[in-house]
């Protein structure tokens, strides 16, 4: 049985920080989908997934980091893996996936260097403190 899934968003540098937990997995994956592609709307320049919270990560959960990573690019934002615990890294070795995402062993890298980028959002410049949700299963 899936752990119900929640992400905590906070203001680091110029990025947002959204830390995932639970598992993505066919039950979950398009509540993940949903505030993935949620998360690309709020025209964020610079955004880190911390996924060191997801336990477990099927083909749906993969399909929804996808689904982030084209959205992303369509919206000119940066999009960065960080912290997966090793079933994930394997998944996204696996398939390929490491390749057109950028992924990195822990959230303060992929912050540093994506703050590192000149230009940002100039509202990622403020820290909003973390706000967390849970996404419950409908």
């Amino acid at each position: 049985m899936s752990r119900v899934p929640s992400v905590t968003k906070t203001h680091t540098g110029r990025c947002l920080v959204a830390a995932f937990s639970g598992d993505m997995d066919y039950l979950t994956g398009p509540m993940f989908r949903t505030e993935l592609l949620n998360l690309i709307d709020c025209s964020e320049r610079y955004i880190v997934l911390d996924l060191a919270g997801v336990s477990f990560c099927d083909s749906a959960g993969l399909n929804s980091l996808l689904a982030a990573r084209r959205r992303a690019h369509t919206a000119g934002a940066r999009l960065a893996l960080a912290g997966a615990q090793e079933q994930l890294r394997q998944l996204l070795k696996l398939t390929g996936v490491d390749r057109i995402l950028d992924v990195y062993d822990a959230t303060e890298d992929a912050v540093t260097d994506l703050s590192s980028h000149s230009g940002g959002n100039s509202r990622n410049e403020r820290n909003i403190g973390p706000q967390t949700k849970t996404v419950s299963p409908e």
